[in-house]
């Protein structure tokens, strides 16, 4: 029996590939970017209302059993107690862990989910998520509606979503939001590269700064406070929405 959805999801990647390989005409060209606008449009539509969040970045790999998974979903619902949404990638491991940690205390937990041909699903504890076949689409979402960044061990997608963040800080981009990197051990090789990029003045001293270190919730918290809570005046209170795109207006 042919499975359709694989194969659906094999043509996007084909796609995506094909767009990638060079110039192709102007007309195919054209209709890929309707279908990127699209992809952005679907995004703003199901986040617009999700109201300031903190975003976790991490493994897909790490089962319910694994220490990183039990810390994640212990620090996530921390967070959450502040006011702020849970969002992640929207799929299992980490992004589970984050998420349901957001759910065991009462709090929101959004994801961006990614489309690819062995079937990433959604996790079972998102009150919200979108589909999105796009991973600079999907990164794009994760940082715009994030007031601070966790970085939770895991892999290349865990440190592109990482290095993409911490540019767009550098680089003033997007404001200066809080970078937590989560668990020192597994974390410290990265830091020491980080550390060698300032020696070889690739990056300058003060970059450093833009991240913490650190195996404590209780400073991830305090730092939240100061660096997002503080430095942005949020407060807790939401002005009524107005739907532009034909949301829901009620989001909750």
């Amino acid at each position: 029996m042919v499975d359709n959805s694989y194969n659906a999801m094999t043509k996007v990647s084909k796609e995506e590939i094909k767009f990638l390989e060079g110039p192709q005409s102007r007309w195919e060209e054209f209709k890929f970017t309707l279908k990127v606008i699209r992809e952005f449009i679907r995004g703003f539509r199901a986040l617009h209302f999700v109201g300031p969040c903190v975003t976790i970045f991490g493994s897909a790999r790490f089962n319910e059993d694994h220490e990183y998974y039990a810390l994640t979903r212990k620090l996530a619902g921390e967070i959450a107690k502040l006011g702020f949404t849970i969002m992640t990638g929207g799929g299992p491991g980490i992004m589970e862990a984050a998420n349901r940690g957001a759910k065991d205390v009462g709090g929101k937990s959004v994801g961006c989910n990614i489309i690819l041909p062995h079937e990433q699903n959604p996790n079972p504890y998102l009150d919200r998520w979108v589909n999105i076949r796009y991973f600079f689409v999907r990164k794009t979402l994760l940082t715009k509606y994030s007031y601070a960044f966790v970085v939770m061990p895991g892999g290349f997608g865990t440190l592109d979503e990482f290095f993409e963040s911490l540019t767009l800080i550098q680089t003033r981009v997007i404001e200066s939001f809080p970078i937590i990197i989560f668990c020192k051990k597994f974390h410290q090789k990265l830091m020491d590269y980080i550390e060698t990029l300032k020696e070889a003045g690739t990056i300058s001293p003060p970059d450093l700064n833009l991240v913490l270190l650190t195996d404590s919730i209780e400073d991830a918290i305090q730092h939240i406070k100061l660096q997002s809570i503080d430095q942005f005046g949020l407060k807790y209170a939401q002005p009524e929405p107005q739907t532009w795109l034909f949301e829901k207006k009620i989001f909750w």
